[in-house]
């Protein structure tokens, strides 16, 4: 069987390099001795990742984020595998509808469903409060939980749970036994999708966070918008490594 065509490979490189020519340039100079950045830079120096790593916002920024990616990955894999189970192995009129609710969250802007939010966790208090903020995020990671987890349940034969249930296992040893040996690289690769999107996440954030809820992305907002400084560049190469990292992964768990 031929391989891909020359031009074809060309293209996709020239496109590679496009897209990733901006990050790796942040990169580079997040490496920079100086406030005054020059590209490349003159002299190499882990200030800024040092600055990162002491400095009591960025701290606090950091450690608030991974508080709520966690919480928010727990809850969303939990809500969205339930969702999927129920999807895939129910029966009954209306699962399109029920499926394009759940996945709603994915192609509406983000900015209607933060003010969306905002107007209604108001009324119940949980706006500014950090459970409001963690409900916030996990509205936007279900979906992809749902859709990873579905992605695992389109290969599982549905006669397995039945095998199982004729020896006599009642369903709560057939899905732990049987079923869920077998799409637990969906249910990861759904966790590691939910705590990504948590971490990434800004508009909702910025509209449902209070005074003590600074994550990574809202005081990178905050230090461009009040006191710039190269710092920035250290926390944005920290996320692309997380980035990078979380693709190695869900790439390892769809090969299983």
């Amino acid at each position: 069987m031929k391989g891909p065509h020359p031009l074809l490979l060309v293209a996709a490189a020239l496109v590679l390099a496009f897209l990733l020519a901006p990050m790796l340039a942040v990169v580079v100079l997040s490496f920079a001795p100086t406030e005054v950045l020059h590209l490349p830079p003159r002299g190499l120096s882990l200030r800024w990742y040092r600055d990162f790593l002491t400095n009591d916002r960025w701290v606090l920024a950091t450690r608030n984020s991974l508080v709520v990616g966690t919480a928010v990955m727990v809850l969303a894999t939990l809500l969205g595998s339930m969702a999927a189970l129920g999807l895939h192995l129910g029966r009954f009129r209306g699962r399109g509808v029920i499926l394009a609710l759940l996945t709603l969250p994915m192609v509406t802007p983000f900015i209607v469903t933060a003010a969306s939010m905002f107007f209604a966790f108001s009324l119940v208090g949980l706006a500014s409060t950090l459970p409001g903020l963690v409900l916030g995020h996990v509205v936007v990671a279900v979906p992809f939980v749902v859709i990873s987890v579905l992605a695992s349940l389109s290969t599982f034969d549905d006669g397995l749970l039945r095998a199982a249930a004729s020896l006599g296992a009642p369903p709560w040893m057939a899905w732990q036994r049987v079923l869920l040996p077998r799409i637990w690289p969906g249910i990861a690769a759904g966790a590691v999708f939910a705590f990504a999107t948590s971490l990434d996440e800004f508009v909702i954030t910025l509209f449902l966070a209070g005074p003590g809820q600074f994550t990574l992305p809202r005081q990178m907002y905050a230090n461009v918008r009040e006191y710039m400084t190269p710092t920035i560049l250290a926390a944005s190469s920290l996320l692309f490594l997380a980035s990078f990292l979380f693709l190695l992964a869900t790439e390892a768990l769809r090969k299983r």
